[in-house]
């Protein structure tokens, strides 16, 4: 298997997304009263994780979802304090150096907003990092990141069937498939299993574990 070009989601693969949505719940004043005493642990027992989705995603709680997700995303104390996980700069100047062109591929509502918090929080790597978003559309339902990744590959000149999506929610695994891209899930904290037609897809839990399925598993060039 050939791969020269690397797409990153960002939260839940790049970024933790899951930090920012604990610090939101315990400490905006609208919802602090209410969740302000749960634990990291709570998580999945607050926002409980729709099958389809696979991680956690403020938008699944029972009463308050879209009130959730319209105060995080217009909060940007809250909504721009998701932290790297460790090694992410140290992992793309590797990758880098090895000659895959990279970019992100981070879905949003506010494309504009998401690229500047992503430019800065990436900054070290913006060089060589191309910073592409998407707006979607409705929830779990549009196509809009199958339909960016067509688009990146005709802007760029990619291949698709040399591309990987390293994806950690589950329905955009069918965007890298439907594509013409390598899917890969990327298991960040509180993900669900895949269901059991798509076990076929390369799992990895950490950065380490990506290069290790990436060198041992594909190459650059023909062999």
């Amino acid at each position: 298997m050939i791969i020269k070009n690397i797409f990153w989601d960002v939260d839940g693969v790049l970024a933790n997304l899951n930090y920012a949505y604990f610090n939101f719940l315990t400490k905006h004043p609208k919802y602090a009263p209410i969740y302000g005493n749960i634990k990291w642990e709570d998580l999945p027992t607050v926002l409980p994780i729709n099958p389809k989705y696979g991680a956690l995603e403020l938008k699944t709680h029972p009463e308050l979802g879209a009130e959730l997700d319209y105060d995080f995303c217009h909060s940007p104390e809250f909504f721009c304090n998701r932290p790297l996980y460790p090694h992410v700069i140290d992992t793309l100047k590797e990758l880098n150096r090895k000659g895959y062109r990279q970019f992100t591929m981070s879905a949003t509502f506010d494309v504009e907003t998401k690229k500047k918090f992503l430019t800065g929080l990436l900054s070290e790597v913006t060089d060589f990092l191309t910073i592409e978003c998407v707006q979607h559309g409705k929830f779990m339902h549009d196509t809009a990141k199958e339909d960016m990744l067509r688009s990146c590959y005709e802007k760029y000149g990619l291949k698709a069937e040399e591309t990987v999506l390293v994806d950690d929610r589950i329905y955009n695994q069918q965007a890298a498939i439907k594509s013409g891209a390598h899917p890969l899930r990327y298991r960040c904290e509180f993900t669900t299993d895949l269901p059991e037609d798509m076990r076929w897809i390369p799992e990895v839990r950490s950065l380490e574990e990506f290069k290790s399925w990436l060198y041992t598993n594909t190459s650059m060039k023909e062999k």
